[in-house]
């Protein structure tokens, strides 16, 4: 792996813009772009790493099923959610699967949201746990 030092960056840079940025306030500029540099490089990968920490964690071991779409959870033996792509668009589905020739395979029974439909559901999440909470105490 190369390294490159503040000196030979700012060495380049004056041979490119031909400035001499050897005087100490051209340093100090010189040294801040550099460490902004590092410091949005270093984000950049802990974001990624965290990204890739989030994936692991939201579908266990990055599963696909036999349809190559991604399984974000198990919600029972049969019943499962992922995430497919169909005609260039991203769809969540919560369907049953069912086994021929020893694959699982979606049903019929089920349901594929759009992103759009998704983002419309989430956000009425808390309404539907009130509902299904005022159903339950007036069993």
């Amino acid at each position: 792996m190369s390294e490159t030092t503040e000196y030979q960056i700012r060495k380049q840079a004056s041979d490119k813009l031909g400035l001499d940025l050897s005087q100490s306030e051209y340093k100090a500029f010189v040294r801040h772009i550099v460490n902004s540099f590092l410091e949005e490089q270093e984000d950049k990968s802990k974001e990624q790493q965290e990204e890739e920490e989030v994936e692991e964690e939201g579908n266990g071991n990055g599963e696909y099923d036999d349809e190559g779409n991604l399984i974000v959870c198990k919600l029972s033996d049969k019943r499962r959610v992922t995430i497919q792509d169909f005609r260039g668009k991203t769809l969540i589905s919560i369907r049953e699967y069912y086994r021929k020739d020893g694959k699982e395979l979606p049903s019929s029974k089920g349901i594929s949201l759009t992103e759009d439909q998704w983002s419309t559901f989430k956000t009425h999440v808390p309404d539907i746990e009130k509902a299904v909470q005022k159903m339950e105490s007036r069993i």
